[in-house]
């Protein structure tokens, strides 16, 4: 049987997605418009919706997103 190989976290999963939304975000800004650099942009905005889905899940009382 295969041992699962486990990593200890050392930053949070709000300050990851951060971290990787403003790396592509920066990544995106030294490209030419065009199909790459909108891909780099539409993960940005996926990790950006991740952290807030992440801060919705872990607040008081689950309030539905404004």
């Amino acid at each position: 049987m295969l041992k699962r190989r486990r990593f200890k976290q050392t930053k949070t999963l709000q300050e990851r997605l951060a971290d990787e939304a403003a790396r592509l975000r920066t990544e995106a800004g030294a490209l030419a418009p065009g199909r790459r650099r909108e891909i780099l942009l539409r993960r940005a905005r996926q990790d950006e919706t991740a952290m807030q889905i992440e801060a919705w899940l872990h607040s008081p009382g689950l309030r539905a997103p404004t």
